[in-house]
């Protein structure tokens, strides 16, 4: 089961995607639940809100606590909550990639764009279309950070060990590249864990 945490933002689209790509989902909004989920999304929306809801729902401990043994995928706001600095003092960074991000990056709204990107995951590369809207810029990488898509020379996409972080929106383009090998590549280690 996959937990999509529904704060704020349009974690409903995760939950269309993941369910595409038959793996169960379900909405997360209080601490016990993590106890009952495999893998995490973290959505896009509003960084500094999302950011309070997670203290107001005394989330932080448990996210941090979840991603030392299971992975998360994070997209837009999601990888600024998981980053390790950001430039928006609302903001409460989780520190579980080590990176520094800046909010709003591209501008306004209006300067939002959708352009495609070559991806490398897995040794495999595709062709992603992905929407960046009010996206952040990925200032830093610090350790332990495999850049895995850039788009005019700035990473948009990283993987940490278990995680992966994206700077734009694939689920409003139905991209499962991402959902597809974080997840799956969960459901096969549990697999073989039992057999």
């Amino acid at each position: 089961m996959i937990g999509v945490l529904a704060l704020q933002g349009n974690f409903t689209k995760h939950i269309e995607l993941l369910k595409r790509l038959g793996i169960f989902s379900t909405e997360v909004r209080y601490p016990d639940q993590f106890n009952d989920i495999d893998g995490l999304v973290m959505p896009g929306g509003e960084s500094s809100v999302i950011s309070d809801l997670i203290v107001r729902n005394d989330l932080l401990e448990p996210i941090v606590e979840f991603s030392r043994v299971k992975p998360i995928l994070a997209t837009c706001a999601g990888i600024i909550l998981m980053s390790k600095k950001t430039n928006d003092s609302r903001v409460i960074p989780l520190n579980i990639f080590d990176i520094e991000i800046n909010r709003n990056a591209y501008g306004r709204q209006i300067h939002s764009f959708v352009d495609t990107i070559q991806v490398d995951l897995n040794g495999t590369t595709s062709n992603v279309v992905a929407s960046f809207i009010r996206a952040p810029k990925i200032a830093k990488l610090g350790n332990d950070i495999e850049v895995l898509a850039t788009h005019n020379g700035i990473p948009v996409a990283i993987r940490n060990d278990r995680h992966i972080g994206l700077t734009f929106h694939p689920e409003l383009n139905n991209e499962t590249i991402f959902h597809s090998f974080l997840f799956q590549m969960k459901k096969k280690v549990d697999t073989l864990s039992a057999n």
